[in-house]
């Protein structure tokens, strides 16, 4: 169906809209694409893409313009709460042939995708209704506007109204983490992703370009605190390791829950949920903008293969549905350990940490 004259409605406009966007555009399809919130609220923190992200970015063609940004990350270190060793991971091994890993800022990968997706979004644009018709799918948006399109995409997030309004499911569940993220200016100097483990906590460093690091902590909980910094001071003031040189230089600490979303199915009629509106988990595996880019990848494949939107949707489904189990599954495996007492985990991961780690991300080195 590649350049067919399907009228695509996005609805979002973060990483996996305007991936999908993209994507879509490259097989001569051109989708509206809009967002709730009004240009210019991007948040300022940052991101850790592994391997696959970068081969998805490959296939979008945007792996150029990434390059500009961020820092390269070859290897994963993990630590114990006082700095010491417990084991490392190259990420060069782990990914060759597939992507390099990068971190970098949240607003250059919007960017990027922004321009890619040829940059018309239209802002302030809040979905109230959606009707399910015989071959299309009626929109209706907060202010009276509205419109009939082929097929709608929700790529609005975990707590997507298009999931809601489609009847395609419940709220987003708790994923029972509370998680903290900030950027660091003027930091200790730090080449590696590295993560400090304590009990039902971890603090997580990793160098995103320009002198900069991106911090990340969780803890287990469902309540957020109403002084986020001063909870990681509480939560990490005696770590060691880089924990007390980043935490000096923390001053804007975010503080948000992370959502679970699991779906009987992904579509109903002509609408379709992408991305965490879909398949959203806790950001243990730092897979959610992975899984949005490999999404558009294979959505935009299938639509262009595919005899018609139903047969398109069905396939998209079924080669999707296997790597975000897995990531799911092997997301629940990693949280659980939060519950191991330190003195049974440490030695584990001492003398089998890589190979566990690396297993994590066995099936996503494979071709989408």
């Amino acid at each position: 169906m590649g350049g067919s004259p399907l009228r695509i409605l996005v609805v979002g406009a973060g990483i996996a809209g305007l991936a999908v966007a993209r994507a879509l555009r490259l097989v001569g399809l051109r989708p509206d694409v809009t967002e709730k919130l009004p240009p210019n609220e991007l948040v300022d923190t940052g991101l850790y893409l592994p391997g696959n992200a970068d081969r998805a970015m490959r296939r979008l063609d945007l792996d150029g313009p990434l390059r500009r940004f961020g820092q390269v990350i070859h290897r994963q270190r993990f630590l114990d709460a006082a700095g010491e060793p417990l084991c490392e991971v190259d990420l060069d091994a782990l990914w060759g042939g597939v992507g390099q890993c990068r971190a970098l800022p949240h607003r250059d990968l919007y960017q990027v995708l922004l321009s890619g997706a040829g940059g018309a979004v239209r802002h302030g644009a809040e979905v109230s209704a959606v009707e399910l018709l015989p071959d299309t799918v009626g929109v209706t948006f907060t202010d009276g506007t509205g419109g009939e399109y082929d097929l709608l995409i929700g790529a609005d997030g975990p707590r997507s109204a298009v999931r809601a309004l489609a009847a395609l499911g419940g709220p987003a569940r708790p994923a029972g983490q509370v998680v903290y993220r900030g950027v660091v200016r003027d930091g200790p100097d730090i080449a590696d992703w590295t993560a400090l483990l304590g009990r039902r906590a971890g603090f997580l460093v990793v160098p995103i370009g320009a002198g900069r690091l991106y911090c990340y902590a969780d803890e287990a909980g469902t309540v957020a605190p109403a002084d986020p910094r001063a909870r990681l001071v509480e939560l990490f003031g005696d770590y060691g390791g880089p924990v007390p040189a980043v935490l000096d230089a923390l001053h804007d600490v975010q503080v948000g829950l992370t959502d679970e979303v699991e779906l009987g199915r992904w579509y109903r009629g002509r609408v379709l949920l992408v991305g965490d509106a879909a398949h959203a988990t806790a950001p243990t595996l730092s897979q959610g903008a992975a899984m949005a880019l490999e999404d558009a990848v294979v959505l935009a494949e299938s639509l262009r293969a595919a005899g018609s939107v139903e047969a398109a949707l069905v396939a998209y489904e079924s080669r999707r549905r296997p790597r975000t189990r897995w990531v799911r599954d092997r997301t629940r495996d990693r949280d659980r350990t939060r519950d191991v007492p330190p003195a049974l985990r440490d030695p584990l991961l001492r003398g089998r940490g890589d190979r566990i780690f690396r297993e994590h991300y066995r099936l996503l080195v494979d071709p989408l």
